[in-house]
């Protein structure tokens, strides 16, 4: 039985589907020495074109960066040539949550390593059902990649999402790894391997760049564009993260800086470090969300 009724599932249905075509659409639109924040620009416009909300803002992240970068209001950031870059998008339809991810791989030395991540993703969602161990997930995921001589990242993981909720609790691993945890018919999951070249770490590390936030609770600030932006922030993106360039024109520019300061400094608003792989070799990814149901699973995206 699902905790969704159906129209909670046609909502995840409409998101998967805006976010399939909108993905679709960017592995033609990305290419070699585009500034990052078209890219992110694009995606996002296309998600919302297409009658859905972005869940969270576009990543763009390259060769090492493995997550988590989005572009930062006037970004100067171009994607270099042979970058191997992933695109991770999300959509919400009325806060129903949908994710997926591609990787665009402009070095052909590493096309067979982007083959992998895809791979592993397709094997889980071939063998997946409902409860079936998330470790055993995990155990399919890291199999295929290493049979394809590459190394998965094992600290990241992919997880159920829920309304308003991009990690809704429950994680899938992408390596063999002792967990009770199983994914339950009538859940909703994101399945995200992550690939890496043999002589790699295989994790990934916080750098200190942030460049993603996320409200976590409402806090009485003194600034009244602090104020301001807060609001802006609780009505348009409740708990699911945004970029800083989503504030543009909330408040006056010259204001901006100083009131976006007062809110993190209140710990209103969280930041999400960008992941970098430990020993800064390249990494590739590839993501769909599903459905689960007993005997396998939909793929939404």
């Amino acid at each position: 039985m699902s905790r969704y009724d159906e129209e909670a599932l046609e909502k995840f249905r409409l998101s998967g589907k805006i976010l399939r075509e909108s993905r679709e659409e960017m592995r033609q639109f990305v290419r070699e020495g585009m500034p990052a924040i078209e890219v992110c620009e694009k995606a996002e416009s296309l998600i919302r074109e297409k009658g859905g909300k972005p869940a969270f803002p576009c990543n763009v992240s390259i060769n090492e960066v493995t997550a988590h970068y989005t572009s930062p209001p006037n970004d100067e950031l171009r994607i270099p040539e042979k970058a191997v870059v992933k695109v991770d998008m999300g959509v919400h339809v009325d806060g129903y949550v949908t994710d997926t991810a591609f990787t665009a791989c402009f070095d052909p030395e590493y096309s067979s390593m982007k083959t992998a991540a895809e791979q592993a993703l397709a094997a889980a969602i071939e063998n997946i059902h409902g409860d079936m161990a998330t470790s055993q997930i995990g155990v399919i995921i890291e199999r295929t990649i290493k049979n394809r001589g590459f190394k998965p990242i094992s600290n990241l993981t992919g997880h159920s999402v829920g309304r308003y909720l991009i990690h809704a609790g429950t994680s899938i691993p992408n390596v063999m790894q002792i967990s009770f945890g199983k994914v339950k018919t009538g859940e909703v999951y994101a399945i995200e391997p992550f690939a890496t070249l043999p002589d790699a770490a295989g994790r990934v590390e916080n750098s200190p760049k942030v460049t993603i936030f996320r409200l976590v609770k409402t806090k009485s600030v003194k600034n009244p564009y602090a104020k301001k932006l807060l609001k802006y922030i609780e009505e348009n993106f409740v708990t699911l993260p945004f970029a800083e360039r989503w504030l543009k024109d909330v408040v006056p520019a010259d204001k901006h800086i100083e009131a976006f300061t007062e809110l993190r400094r209140s710990k209103a608003v969280m930041a999400y470090p960008v992941f970098i792989e430990v020993s800064r070799k390249t990494v590739t990814q590839a993501e769909h969300t599903v459905l689960m149901t007993e005997n396998g699973c939909e793929v939404l995206t």
